[in-house]
């Protein structure tokens, strides 16, 4: 395997399937039902629900968890925003823990630093493919009864100790976002093996349907036409996946193995590039962890020798690709930057909150492995080694 099409026949298949139906309510949900049922079982989960984006499923088991206005959320501060959006649409504060050196995932020591009466939920988050330590998460969120929902965006077949991750928080969320490793434009999914959660959750992502629910997300005609049926058993948001969406997300899932190993073998190559260099330090990843390399990332640690913007320079004259520095530390956007979100909030959002994290970030260079040609990732691996050289000579 040198070279794949991302998107298939099988994709543009259940594509066709789709418009073949001709949009009959009769046929909603159809294509949902098959993802849900296989991403299910793929992530070894007895429920599955079908989501519009990654962020609508975090909104969506944060509020069927009970995490309401007041309620803080522990969430790392070195991730796409997103994650701290979410808790904010429950109404919800978040709380900033400070992550690991090494692994630059969010560090449970602190995260239990965090906790205070009002703390309702942990949102770890699988940075760039590696899983957090999750029994240590696990046993300090049993302690203090807390809620946890994985973000697992950017990690599909990663595993943590024999066990694939997003099959072991209380729930986990995934992004079909087109950077991710499955894709369908846009759309997410939510795993969860809580029969009462799935329930809450699928009926808060689809206004409250009384008659939808873990393994049911379709009203049928013979319920919803008759006119004493009470339609609204709850409040609840439109964030259900289009079916045009759910068909080629079916696809993606059905060669995902493929895709995923396009991604770890570009990873490969990019460690024998940086092999021996002292300055490039990658992500740890521990022995027992599987990671899923969503993109393969390096820290700078050079004293200053030369820039970020330096080496990215080079890297291009080189024939490297352009490359993301990390994103800013969610707590230093302007969003959220010297912003209170509530009389219980006790972080000031601003500098000196996570020393770890903020030493880290700006030095960090995130190098794409979304290539469907292994030739072209090969290509770019040598660019790395070519720059590397250069600024060792």
């Amino acid at each position: 395997m040198t070279k794949i099409e991302r998107i298939t026949e099988r994709e543009r298949a259940y594509v066709q399937e789709v418009l073949d139906a001709q949009f009959h309510t009769s046929a909603g949900s159809l294509m949902s039902t098959r993802l849900e049922h296989k991403f299910a079982e793929r992530f070894q989960s007895k429920y599955a629900i079908a989501f519009i984006n990654g962020t609508a499923t975090m909104h969506a088991a944060l509020v069927a968890a009970g995490v309401w206005p007041g309620d803080e959320v522990i969430v790392p501060p070195l991730t796409m925003a997103s994650t701290s959006f979410a808790v904010l649409h429950a109404g919800a504060v978040p709380v900033f823990a400070d992550v690991d050196p090494q692994t630059w995932v969010i560090d449970p020591h602190s995260v239990e630093q965090q906790i205070t009466a009002h703390t309702k939920a942990i949102i770890p988050v699988a940075l760039y493919g590696l899983a957090p330590d999750m029994d240590a998460l696990m046993a300090i969120a049993a302690r203090h009864k807390l809620f946890v929902l994985e973000d697992d965006a950017e990690c599909f077949l990663g595993y943590y100790k024999n066990r694939i991750v997003g099959s072991i928080g209380h729930a986990s969320s995934f992004s079909f976002q087109s950077s991710k490793h499955m894709t369908s434009g846009e759309g997410g999914m939510i795993t969860t093996n809580d029969e009462q959660l799935a329930n809450l959750i699928r009926r808060f992502g689809s206004l409250g349907y009384a008659a939808v629910g873990a393994s049911a997300g379709k009203i049928t005609k013979d319920t919803i036409q008759d006119p004493t049926y009470e339609r609204h058993a709850s409040i609840g948001f439109n964030y259900r996946l289009p079916e045009l969406c759910a068909a080629v997300a079916l696809g993606q899932l059905e060669h995902l193995d493929e895709l995923v190993a396009l991604r770890t073998q570009t990873a490969h190559f990019y460690q024998q590039a940086i092999a021996g260099c002292r300055w490039l330090i990658p992500q740890a990843v521990p022995a027992d962890y599987g990671h899923a390399y969503w993109t393969y990332v390096v820290q700078l640690e050079n004293n200053g020798a030369f820039t970020w913007a330096d080496f990215r320079n080079k890297y291009l004259e080189y024939g490297g690709d352009r490359f993301y520095g990390a994103w800013q530390l969610t707590y230093l956007e302007p969003a959220f930057r010297d912003r209170s979100f509530g009389p219980a909030q006790t972080q000031h959002f601003g500098r000196g909150l996570c020393p770890a994290a903020e030493a880290i970030q700006p030095n960090l260079m995130q190098l794409k492995t979304n290539y469907f040609d292994l030739d072209v990732a090969e290509q770019k691996a040598t660019a790395l080694h070519q720059t590397i050289k250069f600024f060792d000579a």
